[in-house]
């Protein structure tokens, strides 16, 4: 949801400039392999070795176009067993990029990339993580938000602000609420 709000509402009205970050759930988590949590959190981390792949071809813009695809499978079919040449033909990708999923060297670079940003915010968060330099330089990230739908239109600009100005803010840590209803996907994106 974070990604469609940044992508959909705020980066055509912020003139951002997004680069794709991987974290793994299953570094992150460490979940222990008979458990429930162990299969879901593998099958994605093979999906960001893949976007490892690709953005080591030199095609970071097509990071986003891989993750959005993943993710349209994911939260819009419910299909997380997907054919990964597949997805990599959908958007106009080498489907010889898939035998990355099973390659473990590319988890040197997904660590590394991962522990950049959780550097920024701490290891007891999960994802989204969001980076900025701010006004003084100094790059600064904070965990979320985690919202479960897209605010539209001046909403969406307020939250971002809001968010930014937060991370501007010396010893500014922290804001929660415990979340009482599912992300609401929307439409299918195209």
């Amino acid at each position: 949801m974070t990604a469609r709000w940044v992508v959909d509402e705020v980066a055509p009205r912020r003139d951002l400039s997004i680069i794709w970050q991987p974290i793994s759930l299953l570094f992150k988590n460490e979940p222990p392999v008979d458990s429930p949590y162990y299969e879901s959190t593998a099958t994605t981390h093979k999906m960001l070795r893949v976007m490892e792949a690709v953005r080591a071809k030199g095609q970071e813009s097509e990071v986003f176009d891989l993750y959005w695809e993943f993710g349209t499978r994911i939260h819009h079919d419910g299909d997380r067993d997907f054919d990964l040449k597949e997805a990599l033909v959908n958007v106009g990708l080498d489907e010889a990029h898939s035998a990355a999923a099973e390659d473990d060297s590319w988890d040197a670079v997904i660590r590394e990339r991962m522990d950049e940003g959780l550097a920024l915010v701490g290891t007891d968060v999960g994802t989204p993580i969001i980076a900025w330099d701010r006004q003084d330089g100094e790059r600064v990230g904070l965990f979320g938000p985690v919202i479960t739908r897209v605010p539209k239109g001046e909403d969406s600009l307020k939250l971002w602000d809001a968010m930014i100005t937060m991370g501007d803010i010396e010893g500014f840590w922290e804001l929660k609420k415990t979340r009482t209803e599912r992300p609401e996907f929307g439409e299918r994106p195209t």
